[in-house]
């Protein structure tokens, strides 16, 4: 009887000892599969291919799509210029200078009559080019200011294939606004960012002492983590950890702390007057991320909530109010006292 109890007493240890190692393999591997999934997602979305078909938004991708997606990553094609400002009615020139990294970046520059207001400087968003940048540079042309669209590196008519969602671009920011003082030396300067090109914006006068007369941002994100957990609820799965990990393996990749690009917090050195505009239902950045940095600006400023909008072009999709918005915000409406959000 004793020997039985014993030999049971020994298999019951084999066993436990066989499911503590097959339970840690298991986490292991679960830990290194994830590690790497979040890699291969990171890399594919900072990387710009020349190839294959651009992923479409999450809220049109099937269940299949879906699941392909979140093994393999998105396909991030080059973003390209198909028109320039001539078809839009405009003459420009195409200036060229070094952005971050020494990268050659590229822009048109619209010139005004000699006696324009100054120089708006506009910045797409992310997987866009300067090309999407037209419809709002014809309506600050036409209320009489020149104009530079910028490509951030990787994009368009600008050199490289990657992208930092702002981090680096800030650099591509400061480089531009020193441009446009060569190109329209003693005129006023005002920096307009879409997505993105808000981050950037606010990143390049926090980070690199850029100082521009007037702001305009529409829908920046307010930090980071939180507009790529946003992505994984447009997909309808967790969060976390995949977010934390996109967002480290992002960082590694870019040579930058993912985790401290938060808009939210270089809003703090903003000192211009500063319009904010964003869409009611943007899917992408919530209007409680816009309020975030809204509230942190210090200065005249004000923010506008399209109703009704979700995460793209106001200009083009309400122009009389945007135009209003905008053309009261530069013949000196900022000046009022701050208030909240008007819908």
């Amino acid at each position: 009887m004793a020997d039985s109890d014993a030999k049971v007493k020994h298999l019951l240890q084999r066993f436990r000892k066989r499911w503590r190692l097959v339970t840690t393999g298991l986490l292991v591997s679960a830990f290194v599969g994830a590690n790497v999934v979040a890699w291969l997602h990171a890399r594919a979305m900072s990387r710009f291919g020349r190839a294959g078909e651009r992923t479409a938004p999450p809220e049109k991708l099937g269940a299949f799509a879906k699941a392909q997606v979140l093994l393999t990553g998105v396909t991030l094609t080059r973003p390209e210029n198909r028109r320039t400002p001539k078809e839009a009615g405009l003459e420009f020139q195409t200036v060229t200078f070094p952005g971050a990294k020494g990268i050659q970046v590229e822009a048109w520059f619209v010139p005004g009559s000699s006696t324009t207001n100054g120089v708006v400087l506009l910045f797409h968003g992310y997987g866009a080019s300067k090309e999407s940048l037209l419809s709002p540079a014809v309506e600050f042309h036409a209320l009489g200011w020149d104009t530079l669209l910028v490509d951030f590196h990787g994009s368009g008519g600008s050199a490289g294939d990657t992208t930092s969602v702002g981090w680096h671009e800030a650099e591509d920011v400061a480089a531009a606004f020193a441009e446009a003082a060569r190109l329209a030396p003693g005129k006023p300067r005002v920096l307009y960012g879409v997505s993105m090109g808000a981050a950037a914006c606010l990143r390049a006068i926090h980070a690199h002492g850029v100082k521009p007369d007037a702001l305009i941002v529409e829908c920046p994100f307010d930090r980071m983590l939180t507009t790529v957990r946003s992505r994984f609820r447009a997909m309808r799965v967790p969060s976390f950890p995949f977010a934390e990990l996109l967002v480290f393996w992002g960082g590694q990749q870019g040579s930058f702390d993912a985790f401290a690009h938060n808009p939210v917090y270089y809003a703090h050195s903003v000192q211009c007057p500063t319009l904010f505009m964003h869409g009611e239902k943007d899917p992408r950045v919530a209007v409680a991320e816009v309020e975030n940095i809204y509230a942190v600006v210090d200065g005249a400023k004000t923010l506008k909530v399209f109703a009704g909008l979700g995460h793209q072009s106001y200009g083009e999709a309400n122009p009389e109010d945007w135009r209003e918005e905008v053309a009261g915000f530069l013949k000196g409406k900022y000046a009022k006292p701050p208030h909240g959000p008007r819908f």
